[in-house]
């Protein structure tokens, strides 16, 4: 017990007070939305810490800067349209969209948006590196915060559980390989792939299990009520 155990690795997503009953409901609890936006919001700003960073992106985000770049648009609005593409990937899949699939689109978008001219774009390596650090630590909250919301998964996550569904390829063959894909269709569009991107790979599973751990000690059902 005490800090090994807080820190251990969640090795599912837990059911905690602000958790949805239903993730496909219509009509979510307030304090599950609330949740969920703020989760999606804290993934965002993560994600935008990366690109300020300049030294390496996620592999989606490769893919969205690549597209900018080639369509003379921000990040942002890029990551909205490889969102809505990714959703009409569904309907060969007869996946269907929950809530917070439709809110998954808009405000990590919106966060990239918002946040990427506001934040500073370091000049030293180094200074870099603990940019990337932060936001891969931010996007690890912000993942575990709108997981446990439970109001439908992500475009992304969505696509990549509909074709392991349909193919009965193993999920994480079907994950690497679509990230692999895109890591490889967006640095070849110009996106930035670099130190920051591998960090990333390497980090982000510990971080997101950790920060599902915690969320799901802390969020308890029955411990906090609001």
């Amino acid at each position: 017990m005490g800090l090994p155990s807080f820190f251990r690795p969640a090795k599912e997503v837990p059911t905690t007070w602000w958790s949805a009953d239903d993730p496909m409901t219509t009509r979510p609890r307030l304090q599950s939305l609330v949740i969920l936006i703020i989760g999606l919001w804290v993934f965002g700003t993560g994600d935008a810490i990366l690109i300020a960073a300049g030294i390496g992106n996620t592999p989606w985000t490769v893919l969205a800067e690549g597209i900018a770049i080639n369509i003379g648009r921000s990040v942002g609005q890029a990551t909205f349209l490889v969102s809505i593409i990714v959703l009409f990937l569904w309907i060969p899949l007869k996946e269907k969209p929950g809530i917070g699939t439709i809110l998954n689109v808009i405000f990590i978008a919106a966060a990239i948006e918002v946040m990427v001219p506001r934040l500073p774009t370091p000049d030293n390596l180094g200074v870099a590196l603990l940019q990337v650090l932060a936001g891969v630590l931010l996007i690890g909250i912000g993942s575990s915060i709108y997981l446990t919301a439970n109001l439908g998964p992500g475009p992304r996550d969505g696509w990549m559980t509909g074709l392991q569904r349909m193919s009965g390829v193993p999920i994480s063959r079907v994950r690497g390989t679509i990230e692999v894909s895109v890591l490889a269709l967006g640095w070849l569009l110009g996106g930035t792939f670099w130190v920051g991107t591998i960090l990333f790979a390497i980090l982000i599973g510990p971080v997101v299990g950790i920060c599902l751990n915690i969320a799901g000690r802390l969020g308890q059902p029955g411990e906090v009520h609001g």
